[in-house]
């Protein structure tokens, strides 16, 4: 038995030893989904953040005609790496609303003038309160509103040129 006992701490080392490999080799999945996803979208309010584009008001919302919600901010790299690719989104038939997340409204504007600008609506969410109701854990994030106003689908980070065509199928679905 004390024999056994002497090579406990080897086994024991040898089992962390394992565990760390295979969290390396096989990392988890990081990526935070929304739970929201194919329920109704949250009643939003949010005040106008660029002067002569309305705020973010879903009550108000015409029905009918899906959408995509974009989750930005003026301060985020890959924000300004999926701009044109929401241009092309907008230049195929896309409404695409937005949420400006702790931002100010003229860092916001000089982000559109920079980099284009695809957003019928933009909101203003300084405390982050609509970001967290959608479920969203960061910027940038894009869901896809359908016709009746429910969240079916939700892109997470950048839109990148490979994922225009999926979105695009994804608000044809959504009719």
């Amino acid at each position: 038995m004390k024999k056994l006992l002497i090579w406990l701490p080897l086994a024991l080392f040898v089992l962390v030893f394992v565990l760390v490999v295979n969290g390396l080799i096989q990392p988890s999945d990081r990526i935070v989904r929304s739970a929201m996803v194919g329920k109704p979208l949250p009643t939003l309010q949010l005040p106008a953040i660029v002067a002569g584009k309305p705020g973010i008001d879903t009550a108000a919302w015409p029905k009918g005609k899906p959408r995509l919600l974009n989750v930005f901010a003026s301060w985020c790299i890959p924000c300004v790496a999926e701009a044109p690719q929401l241009l092309k989104l907008k230049q195929a038939g896309a409404q695409i609303d937005a949420i400006a997340v702790r931002d100010t409204a003229a860092e916001v504007q000089a982000f559109l003038a920079r980099n284009g600008d695809p957003y019928a609506r933009i909101g203003d969410d300084a405390a982050m309160r609509a970001q967290l109701s959608l479920g969203s854990s960061g910027v940038p994030e894009t869901f896809v509103i359908d016709s009746r106003g429910v969240i079916v689908d939700q892109h997470i980070g950048d839109i990148r040129a490979e994922d225009v065509p999926k979105l695009l199928a994804a608000l044809e679905r959504a009719k």
